[in-house]
Order: C-alpha cells, then sequence, then structure tokens
C-alpha cells in the first residue's frame, strides 16, 4: 500500500492511473467477491488475468487490480499487440478458501456482462480447470483446456523472460551466455519452474526460494537448484536477481542492499514505486529489465491466439521480447530508467492507437 492509496478516492486513484472502468459484483449464491479494472480499450478490448487473492483489505484488492490492470496496457501495447489492457481480482475470505466450480462460474457470468470488452485469464490462484469453469458461462476467457482454448500460458511467459534475462546479460557487459552465470528466483510457481529448466539447461546455476516447499523440492530434485530462506533471497550475491512471485518487492530501501547487476524476472510490478525505484536501481547501477516487457510472454500466447495467430507467429512474437528488450535497455541509457523508457514506448503506440482511431471516425 502507498500514499496515494491511503488518501485517495477510489475516483482519484483510477483518474491518476488513467483507467476507464472499475467494477465490484458480488453473487449471492456463492458469496463471490470480484472486481474487473479496464485500463483502457484504446488498442482493442482488453485482455487480463484474474487473480484469486486473500487481501488484507477492500483498499489493497482495490490497489492491485488497478496497478494490474494498467501494466497489461503497457505490456500489450510495447508487445506491439492489438489488445487494451484489464485485471480481475476475486476477494478470498480466507488464505484457505478453497476454489469451487460454483464461484468459476459465478465469475464467468461477471465477466460475461462486459460483452467482450474484458477478456479473462488466469493468474495467480487460478489454474487450467478454474478458467474452463469460466467458460461454461462466458467465451471470453483464455487459457483453458477443455472448455476455453490457450492452456497455461506459464511456459510461454517463462520464455519471454528468459529472452529478456539474455538481453540484461549482453546489455550490462556480462555476455550472451548463462554458463556459469548465478540467477537468483524468489518464487518457484508454474512460471518459475519453467523458467529454473530453461536457465539450468543453458548452463545457469538457480537459487529459489519459495513460501511452498513442496515448490522447492520440486526444482531442486528436478533441476539441481539451490535452496535459500525467503529472508535472504532477494539480498543474495548473484548476476541475476529474478522475483517471480507476487509484485512490489523491491523498493528504494532495499536497492542499497542488492548484491547483483541486473534484475529481471517474471513478477508483475516488482517495483513498489516504479517511477522513484527504477530510478534508484540506475543510480545504484544496477539494470533493470521492466517486468511488463519480459514477462508479456503469456499475453502474446493468449492474445495472439484469441486474434487468430499461428504457432509460428507467436513464437516470433515470444521471440521478439528480446529485441523489445534490448531496444528500451538502450533508451533507458538517455532516460531516467528502463522503466521509464518501456513506459514511454507503450504511451507512443497508445498515442498513434489514438489518432489512428481518431483519423478512422
Amino acid at each position: 500500500m502507498d500514499d496515494m492509496q491511503e488518501k485517495d478516492s477510489i475516483f482519484e486513484q483510477m483518474v491518476t492511473r488513467g483507467h476507464e472502468r472499475l467494477c465490484f459484483h458480488h453473487d449471492k449464491e456463492t458469496g463471490l467477491r470480484a472486481i474487473i479494472a479496464i485500463h483502457s480499450t484504446v488498442l482493442g478490448n482488453a485482455l487480463g488475468g484474474t487473480r484469486r487473492w486473500c487481501y488484507a483489505s477492500e483498499a489493497d484488492a482495490v490497489y492491485d487490480v488497478l496497478r494490474l490492470s494498467k501494466g497489461m496496457t503497457y505490456k500489450a501495447a510495447v508487445s506491439g499487440l492489438p489488445m487494451g489492457g484489464a485485471k480481475s481480482v476475486i476477494l478470498k475470505p480466507s488464505r484457505d478458501h478453497q476454489k469451487t466450480e460454483a464461484e468459476a462460474k459465478a465469475m464467468g457470468r461477471f465477466v460475461d456482462s462486459f460483452n467482450g470488452a474484458y477478456i479473462a485469464a488466469e493468474d495467480v490462484g487460478v489454474d487450467t480447470q478454474f478458467v474452463d469453469w469460466m467458460a461454461t458461462e462466458t467465451k471470453h476467457v483464455m487459457g483453458g483446456e477443455t472448455v476455453s482454448t490457450g492452456g497455461d500460458p506459464s511456459p510461454w511467459t517463462a520464455m519471454g523472460t528468459f529472452h529478456g534475462m539474455k538481453a540484461c546479460l549482453i546489455h550490462a557487459g556480462l555476455g550472451d551466455s548463462f554458463d556459469g552465470k548465478v540467477v537468483a528466483m524468489q518464487g518457484v510457481g508454474s512460471v518459475g519452474q519453467n523458467l529454473c529448466r530453461l536457465l539450468t539447461e543453458a548452463g545457469a546455476t538457480v537459487k529459489v526460494a519459495d513460501i511452498k516447499q513442496e515448490n522447492i523440492d520440486f526444482v531442486v530434485e528436478e533441476y539441481g537448484c539451490t535452496q535459500v530462506s525467503n529472508e535472504e533471497i532477494l539480498t543474495t550475491e548473484c548476476d541475476i536477481l529474478a522475483p517471480c512471485a507476487l509484485g512490489g518487492v523491491i523498493d528504494g530501501m532495499l536497492v542499497q542492499q542488492l548484491m547483483c547487476p541486473i534484475v529481471c524476472g517474471a513478477a508483475n510490478n516488482i517495483l513498489g514505486d516504479p517511477e522513484e525505484d527504477g530510478a534508484a536501481l540506475k543510480q545504484a547501477g544496477i539494470l533493470y529489465g521492466p517486468d511488463f516487457v519480459v514477462n508479456a510472454g503469456g499475453l502474446i500466447h493468449l492474445a495472439g491466439l484469441h486474434l487468430g495467430m499461428s504457432e509460428e507467429t507467436l513464437q516470433q512474437k515470444n521471440d521478439e521480447i528480446f529485441d523489445t528488450t534490448v531496444e528500451i535497455l538502450e533508451r533507458g541509457e538517455s532516460t531516467a530508467s528502463t522503466y521509464a523508457a518501456a513506459v514511454e514506448v507503450a504511451k507512443n503506440r497508445i498515442e498513434r492507437g489514438q489518432e489512428t482511431e481518431l483519423h478512422a471516425s
């Protein structure tokens, strides 16, 4: 939570971040409480995952969905996709509250009420089964395996992050090989596990931490990773620090404690205050691969399928994450930070979309 969240009204938060819509929903039968935030539909209908989480407060849920949806707009724009940005969150009443088919269907009906302006997908706490349950109530959802299409996007997110990491290594003057490099990864869920596979196959040593011991045990046994405590993972010595869990893990205070030349991970909203923290990283001589640039692989995959792209085109667009990251890292040399450079690229593409729309009308 930041100061703005504490003092600003919901409308002020929407206006500050440039949102179009913020909708709350309660389903009496299942008790579902959910929020959908549409940040922008300038470039097209807005696609974004559904996060199922136990928030400390409703204010935290609003803050999360607003930040995540804005990030999706930038992610789609910087990836060159004709899609807007949105996100949804389901507020779990308790940490151990189990997902049900009835809850998923209720969420599907909520998504359907947007008539396609919002296209849902999976995020933290939601799996392909949940997506398929949602898909029985709406056609505006991606990422299922039986009713919906697209499947688990995490391998594609991991692949894109891998490309972004390689671009960071080259820009930092550390070569184009992962052989002998040390990556410290916070969070080894679906994306993290796929990323561990890619990194270890490329010769990297991967240190890992996660709140779930079973996730740690899997990557240690399967890929030879080394466990580090959750308290130490962010400040452990490494070549690349890769936050791959929840966001807001790096702030100005922590920047001074980092022992790495590169921060590049798959989590959304890695920086607590992107403008200030991005600049602090640059000042500290630490290269930052902007999260919404490098972790766009999952979005590219699902959005591309929605738009009718071929598998060959989808792979090509994922590979382009390397080139996009290279461009933004170079731009970052003459801007406040690489984050600012990435936002500039995204905003330019959105503005061009607005101009095209204006001329067409």
